[in-house]
C-alpha cells in the first residue's frame, strides 16, 4: 500500500469532475489545481488545521499563502467582523475605522505617514506603481528577479534562465510568465538579480534617470523565501535617492508577519511606498498602500487615480482593526516565530539523522526548506538547482495530512494557532515522507 492509499479523495475527485464543467481547471484560481486526482476541496478550517470534503484533516502551512496568521476562524477577529457586518457593508463612502486602522499601521511601521486601502495585494501594488509614476513623471521601473508582485501585466516579467548559461557574460532574456501580456510593455521593465550589488549599480547607472520605481520583496514569497541582505536593500535605498527613483518595498506577505514593522524594520530601511495585505485581517480581504506624505498626497483628482467600490469594506476594515491590534499588543508574532524555529529544528534533526544536506531560508514565521548545504540567495541559482527531493516529499506530506505548497517556491507559513499537537503530527509525517522520498529516488535511479 502506498502513502496515497491512506488518503481517500473520492468526494474531492467527484467535485473536481463536476466543477470542471463550470470552472476552468475546476477551481477559482489556477494555483489551487494540484492535478486531476489530487485537487482538494475544503470543508472548513479551525486554528492551524483544515478538513477537506472527504473528512481528511491536515495541519496547514500554506494558510491561504499567509493570511491566516492567527489561525482559521479566530474568535476575536471573527467577532469584530460580525460587528462590521452590522455597519451595513459597502457605501462608497468613508467610515471612522479607516482612520483608526491607518493610525495603527502608522504606529507599527515607522515612515508610513499616509494610507490608502485596496482589496488584494495585486491591487495594492498596481496602485503603488501608478502612484510612483505619477509622482516622478517617469514610466519604467525595476524588478528583482524571483520577486512576485501580483497578477497584473506590469509585474508579470521574469528572467528566462532555462537556456541561459551562468558563466556567460550576459543577463537572461526578459520574458512574460503568462500569455496575454502585451509584449510592448517589456521595454518598461528592467530586471536585476537579488543580492548582486554590482549589477544593481550597473542597472541604475544605465536606466536610473528613466525609472519611476524599484520594487522589491526582501523575502521572496514565491521563490523559496530567498532573503535579501541588508546591504543590498540599503544600496537600493541609496541608489533610489541618488537617481530620484521611488523605492517600493512589497510587504504583501511579510508585512505584520515577520515583525510588527515588517521586513523593512528588520533591515533598517524605510521605503517611499509599501504595500501590505495578507496578514492584515486574518483572511478577510483587505490591502493597503502606505508611504511618505508627499508621495502619498499624489493620490487625488489631479494626480494618480485610486479607488474601488469595495475598498475598506465595513467587514474587512473591522477585522483588520482587531487583527492588527492583536499583532501589535500581544506576543502573537513572537509565539508563532518560536513555533517556526522549533519546527525547523525538528525537521533538521530528522534530516541530519539521515545525512541529508539541507538549509533554511527566509524568516522563522515564513521559511523555505532547501536541500543543499547553502541556500541560494538569488532566483538564478534557485532555478538552476535540483528541487526534486522537495517536490516529491511535498506530495507525500499531503497524503500524510500536512499541507505545504506542492513545489519549493512557496514558504511554509506559521500561525499563532499552531500548537504542540500540530508540531508532533508534522514531525511524524516529515519523517515518513523523507524516508519514502529517499526510497522513491533510489528506485527511480535504478530503473
Amino acid at each position: 500500500m502506498t502513502l496515497a492509499d491512506q488518503r481517500n479523495l473520492t468526494k474531492s475527485n467527484a467535485q473536481f469532475q463536476r466543477a470542471l464543467k463550470r470552472l476552468p481547471l475546476g477551481v477559482a484560481s489556477s494555483f489551487r489545481y494540484w492535478g486531476d486526482d489530487r485537487t482538494i476541496y475544503v470543508a472548513r478550517g479551525k486554528g492551524g488545521r483544515i478538513w477537506d470534503i472527504d473528512g481528511n484533516g491536515y495541519v496547514d502551512y500554506r494558510l491561504g499563502y499567509g493570511p491566516a496568521i492567527l489561525g482559521y476562524a479566530d474568535a476575536r477577529v471573527d467577532a469584530a467582523a460580525r460587528k462590521g457586518m452590522e455597519v451595513g457593508g459597502v457605501f462608497a463612502l468613508s467610515t471612522e475605522r479607516e482612520l483608526t486602522v491607518a493610525d495603527r499601521i502608522a504606529k507599527m511601521v515607522p515612515g508610513m505617514d499616509l494610507v490608502r486601502y485596496s482589496n488584494s495585494g495585486t491591487e495594492a501594488v498596481m496602485a503603488a506603481l501608478r502612484l510612483a509614476r505619477a509622482h516622478t513623471g517617469r514610466d519604467s521601473y525595476l524588478l528583482v528577479e524571483g520577486g512576485y508582485h501580483g497578477l497584473f501585466d506590469a509585474a508579470m516579467w521574469m528572467a528566462d534562465v532555462e537556456d541561459w548559461e551562468a558563466g556567460s557574460n550576459r543577463d537572461p532574456d526578459i520574458i512574460s510568465y503568462s500569455k496575454g501580456i502585451p509584449q510592448t510593455l517589456k521595454s518598461l521593465a528592467h530586471l536585476v538579480p537579488m543580492n548582486n550589488m554590482q549589477r544593481l549599480e550597473d542597472v541604475f547607472r544605465r536606466y536610473g534617470n528613466t525609472m519611476a520605481a524599484m520594487l522589491i520583496e526582501p523575502i521572496q514569497g514565491n521563490c523559496c523565501g530567498i532573503l535579501a541582505t541588508p546591504e543590498y536593500v540599503r544600496l537600493a535605498r541609496k541608489l533610489c535617492d541618488e537617481y530620484g527613483v521611488l523605492l517600493i518595498i512589497d510587504e504583501v506577505k511579510t508585512g505584520f508577519r515577520v515583525a510588527r514593522g515588517g521586513i523593512q524594520s528588520l533591515l533598517g530601511v524605510t521605503p517611499d511606498i509599501s504595500t501590505f495585505a495578507k496578514a492584515m485581517a486574518n483572511g478577510y480581504p483587505i490591502a493597503a498602500i502606505a508611504g511618505r506624505e508627499d508621495v502619498m498626497r499624489t493620490f487625488g483628482y489631479n494626480g494618480a487615480a485610486h479607488g474601488g467600490t469595495y475598498t475598506a469594506h465595513s467587514v474587512s476594515i473591522a477585522a483588520a482593526e482587531e487583527c492588527l491590534r492583536i499583532l501589535d499588543e500581544t506576543d502573537a508574532l513572537a509565539n508563532l516565530a518560536t513555533y517556526g524555529k522549533t519546527l525547523q529544528n525538528g525537521i533538521a534533526k530528522i534530516l541530519d539523522d539521515r545525512n541529508i544536506v539541507h538549509s533554511f531560508t527566509g524568516h522563522d514565521s515564513m521559511f523555505g526548506l532547501f536541500f543543499a548545504e547553502k541556500a541560494p540567495d538569488n532566483y538564478r541559482d534557485w532555478k538552476k538547482s535540483d528541487y526534486t527531493f522537495y517536490d516529491t516529499m511535498a506530495h507525500h506530506l499531503h497524503d500524510l495530512g500536512i499541507i505545504v505548497e506542492p513545489d519549493s517556491r512557496e514558504p511554509w507559513f506559521m500561525c499563532e494557532a499552531h500548537d504542540q499537537s500540530c508540531l508532533s503530527d508534522t514531525l511524524k509525517a516529515v519523517e515518513i515522507a523523507v524516508d519514502q522520498t529517499q526510497q522513491d529516488l533510489e528506485d527511480a535511479a535504478r530503473s
